[in-house]
């Protein structure tokens, strides 16, 4: 087992490649950014299910931080 990130959708267990960006203007600031990360078969789905909802949102890359981003912190 890998402790990879994996896809935000629900039972999907496939490691991350993107992740959805997103807000609700009702409740969060135009500043607030929250991130769902999303494989290559359900980042349309997540992306779409925000969308209808009228949220802001935007898909981009995902890179999983390596051992040695990490350590820099």
């Amino acid at each position: 087992m890998t402790d990879a990130p994996i896809c935000s959708r629900a039972g999907c267990r496939e490691p991350a490649t993107q992740q959805v960006v997103w807000r609700n203007p009702r409740i969060h600031p135009v500043d607030r950014r929250k991130i769902w990360l999303a494989c290559d078969e359900h980042v349309v789905y997540l992306r779409d299910y925000l969308a209808a909802r009228a949220f802001p949102v935007a898909v981009e890359p995902f890179t999983a931080p390596t051992p040695e981003s990490q350590e820099s912190r």
